[in-house]
Formats: C-alpha cells, structure tokens, sequence
C-alpha cells in the first residue's frame, strides 16, 4: 500500500511541475504581459488538461518565486518575467572569481552602509564573531583559516552585511556568500582555504562603527583583497598544473 502511494505522490509531483514549466514558458515569453491577469484556475486546467488543484498548487510556486501576484477578490497577474531559478542556475555555473567579485560588491556597500545605520547590537555581533575566531586560532594554529574558523568569518561577515539593515541585501549576500564557500571549497578543498587575518576584521568593525561609509568601506575592500588575493594564486597553481 506505501509503495503505491508514493507512486501517486511522485505523479502527482511530476504533474505539478510539469504544470510549473508550462506557466513559467507562459509569463518568460510574454504571453501574459506584466501586470496582465492569467486566465482563471478553471480555464488554466482546461489547457493543460490536469486538475485545478494542480494548477493551483504550480501557481503557488510562481507566486513564491515572485514571478506571479494574487489579489484577493481579483485574480492572479503577471509580476515579473524574470524567472529566479534561471538566474540562481546562472550564478551557479559562474566561475569562483566571478561569484567571488560580486560578494566583494555586496559585502563592500553592505559595509558603507552600516558605517551609517548600525545599532549598537550590531557591533557587538561583529567583536562576538571575531572573538569566537580569535579563540579558535590560539586553540587551533593549525587550522587558522580552515574549516576551524570559516564558520566563525561567515557569521562576522554576515553581521556586517546585516548592520546595513536591508533585507534584499541581507538576502542576496547570503546566497553569494554560500556560494563563494561551496565553490572555494569544491575546488580546492578546505585544506586550501585562505587564511583570515583578525586584524583587518576589527579595522572593518572599528571604521563601521566610525560611523564614516568611505572608512568603512575602503576598510571592508581591503580586507577582501586578502581572499581575492589567495584565490588568483589558487587558480593560477591549477592553471599551471594543467
């Protein structure tokens, strides 16, 4: 009895995202223009020819992804013909230099404007994260900069980004900062990790809480120099090796 229910659970999935891939073809290529209503559940069933649970459920996820809107009382239209999962599969085929630069772009204005809106929690974030760090290296000598610590520097940088107090940029660095982690790491290996230096972290916190976006922001550069640094030597020992 399981074993047929999860085959009617797996055609049902395959039913809704099959349902998925139809409207999304519908919106990216204009179909239904921007700020246009999509035909109603009943007809939507009708063409695609599943029911309308199904339908509602694809449209759900559209709806989610932030290419749909639905308006109480009114229907469901068009927002954006910009699919997100594109974009998220573009960032993943990037290169890491490529991922990497843009982190530096986002973690760069994240600084300079925290230098502006931090909150004195936010500082005390920051000075707790590189203290964890800090603890780690006299500990650990000789995983500074390893998997010993990269969680630890994760935390620090986020709460930079997050002293700027903008959600949709909290948002995308995330993504871009696991991204540059799952991309350092697949390529070289958590062995091959560059080091974190503690005193170009507490210059950053010192010139964010200076309350000077220009100080904190060419602080933040700098300190970025030292991965970006690390990995041009990275992909030029494997360039070399090849």
């Amino acid at each position: 009895m399981s074993g047929e229910n999860n085959l009617q659970a797996a055609g049902r999935r395959s039913l809704v995202d099959t349902a998925i891939d139809q409207l999304r073809e519908q919106v990216v290529d204009g179909t239904w223009p921007v700020g246009s209503q999509i035909p109603t559940e009943h007809e939507l069933a009708e063409r695609l020819q599943v029911g309308r649970n199904t339908v509602r459920e694809a449209i759900r996820v559209l709806v989610h992804a932030g290419m749909l809107v639905s308006r109480q009382g009114e229907g469901t239209f068009v927002r954006s013909t910009s699919d997100p999962a594109a974009v998220l599969r573009g960032v993943q085929r990037s290169g890491i230099r490529d991922v990497l630069e843009v982190r530096a772009a986002l973690e760069a204005e994240g600084a300079r404007l925290a230098a502006l809106r931090h909150t004195p929690e936010d500082i005390r974030r920051m000075r707790a994260a590189l203290a964890r760090e800090a603890e780690v290296f006299a500990k650990h000598p000789e995983r500074a900069g390893r998997e010993a610590t990269v969680e630890h520097d994760l935390e620090f940088h986020t709460a930079v980004v997050e002293a700027a107090h903008n959600p949709a940029l909290t948002e995308v660095y995330r993504y871009f900062g696991a991204s540059v982690r799952e991309s350092m790491t697949a390529a070289f290996g958590d062995h091959e990790m560059p080091e974190a230096v503690v005193a170009t972290h507490e210059a950053l916190v010192d010139a964010i809480e200076s309350g000077d976006p220009e100080r904190a922001e060419t602080a933040c550069r700098a300190l970025l120099a030292e991965p970006t640094a690390a990995v041009e030597q990275l992909l030029a020992a494997i360039a070399a090796r090849k």
